[in-house]
């Protein structure tokens, strides 16, 4: 208890002095803040083309949001890895290690751990970034935390911070964002957690309202790294139902 009031204080603290450099600095066209609920669990789902879309979602967003990164932002050594510390933590970072199976699940019990506590969480469907704009097909670690713990999904649309930070860029640029944030959605009548139909259909539903929203042209495909070999790319193509991982990159 008494760490998550630490935690609650230092991110109050740290959105109240990042908020309005932000605003100043990139002067972000925020749409639709009304949509996000401001009490209870929810999960911001999110299109992923840059570093700093998690940045921008929490610091825009009108509560306190939490999300995964990873675990090296966090545990890095000397006056760096302190301030590195200091600044995610402040944004509401969670560090978990990256990874597939028992790691992504870990991942998602931290975000369901976030929900239950009726905190607001994002995520990004696609698991990865985008690094040619379109909108990839969605990982259904979404569904399973939305239809686990009842929260609402609010669909959000990130445009032009692929520009703020490309990737490979070490430091962000002078660039105008938009962040707009969907009617949020219930997923509850696609039916429980435990079935594979129920989280794919729920996804699609998230991803379709994400790509209204942001107008990215469809991939059609999962947004995944190029298989090393023959047999890595017939166990990826007869896995039907990939929950994760999600947050990560």
């Amino acid at each position: 208890m008494w760490r998550r009031a630490q935690w609650s204080v230092l991110t109050t603290l740290s959105r109240s002095a990042l908020s309005p450099l932000v605003r100043v600095v990139w002067r972000p066209r925020v749409i639709g803040r009304r949509n996000v609920p401001r009490r209870g669990a929810v999960i911001l789902a999110s299109n992923h083309l840059s570093f700093m879309d998690s940045v921008v979602i929490t610091l825009m967003a009108p509560r306190q949001v939490s999300f995964l990164a990873k675990n090296a932002y966090f545990t890095g050594p000397g006056l760096k890895g302190r301030a590195s510390r200091a600044f995610f933590t402040g944004i509401g970072a969670i560090g978990v290690e990256r990874g597939a199976g028992s790691a992504a699940q870990h991942a998602l019990d931290l975000g369901l751990g976030k929900l239950t506590d009726g905190d607001a969480f994002a995520i990004y469907p696609e698991g990865t970034r985008s690094l040619d704009g379109r909108l990839y097909r969605g990982r259904t670690g979404v569904a399973w935390l939305a239809l686990t713990s009842g929260a609402p999904v609010v669909p959000v649309a990130l445009t032009g911070t692929q520009e703020l930070q490309p990737a490979g860029a070490r430091l962000p640029r002078l660039r105008k964002v938009t962040v707009e944030f969907g009617e949020p959605i219930d997923l509850s009548r696609h039916g429980e957690a435990k079935s594979g139909r129920a989280r794919r259909h729920a996804t699609d539903e998230v991803m379709a309202a994400i790509q209204r929203l942001s107008g990215q042209v469809e991939a059609g495909s999962y947004n995944d790294p190029p298989a090393p070999s023959v047999v890595a790319r017939v166990r990826r193509a007869m896995r039907p139902d990939p929950v994760g991982p999600d947050p990560l990159d």
